[in-house]
């Protein structure tokens, strides 16, 4: 792999950025101060420093992001901010799956293609954990409705989904293995009731760092991203 392109990969910025950090002589691959960006090397086997800090090649990386709303989850949008926005990396990352413009909470960036399939495959039946707030109180009825599934506006059944909860309190939270467009609030809908705040807190085994504000991301930890692929 040429250097330039390695160090842009490894999020040190643009090609034109990393080019300056070239020639102001910050940057050594085993131990020779590389200023050529050309320069052709074995990304997996070499030792790389920047400004004397050993970098770890990283054919992947996984951040888990807090989404605040106003944001939608594509990369590109004419009308809103993206979420890819919020993650200041150079390379180009997406988001695994979507949230409503405004909806919170945990969500995955990454650029493993073989990732975000397994986790929004239909057939993995990957558990998604939200939590909501209604305009209306939740009935005793709303709980096997949603456990046997819920006909939408379109005709769709859902698949059994779990609500937790108590009769007569306006908030709980509700596990899908599904995610047709705008499913929670239609499914409630359904049920005569508005969905007045929603929060994703778990996809599979990964649950949003509750350190993280809105707006705040961090890369997933090893054990994170294994959490992911096992599920």
């Amino acid at each position: 792999m040429r250097i330039d392109k390695f160090l842009a990969h490894m999020g040190f910025g643009t090609r034109k950025e990393v080019r300056k950090l070239l020639k102001a002589q910050k940057v050594e691959v085993n131990g020779t101060v590389v200023k050529d960006p050309a320069y052709n090397f074995n990304e997996k086997e070499a030792i790389v420093k920047v400004k004397g800090v050993e970098i770890t090649y990283k054919p992947f990386v996984y951040f888990m992001l807090n989404k605040p709303q106003g944001y939608v989850s594509a990369t590109i949008d004419k009308y809103y901010p993206t979420v890819v926005e919020l993650i200041p990396f150079h390379r180009e990352i997406f988001p695994v799956g979507r949230l409503d413009v405004d909806t919170e909470g945990l969500m995955i960036l990454t650029d493993d293609g073989k990732l975000a399939h397994h986790l929004t495959s239909p057939k993995k039946e990957v558990e998604k954990e939200y939590y909501f707030e209604l305009d209306q109180p939740l009935e005793e009825m709303d709980f096997e409705k949603i456990k046997t599934g819920i006909r939408l506006d379109d005709g769709y059944l859902t698949k059994p989904a779990r609500l937790l909860g108590k009769g007569g309190e306006k908030k709980g939270t509700i596990i899908l293995t599904e995610g047709k467009y705008h499913q929670v609030k239609r499914m409630f809908q359904a049920l005569g009731k508005r969905v007045v705040y929603l929060k994703r807190l778990r996809i599979g085994g990964l649950t949003l760092d509750s350190e993280l504000l809105p707006g705040e991301y961090r890369e997933l930890t090893p054990e994170e991203i294994e959490l992911l692929k096992k599920v």
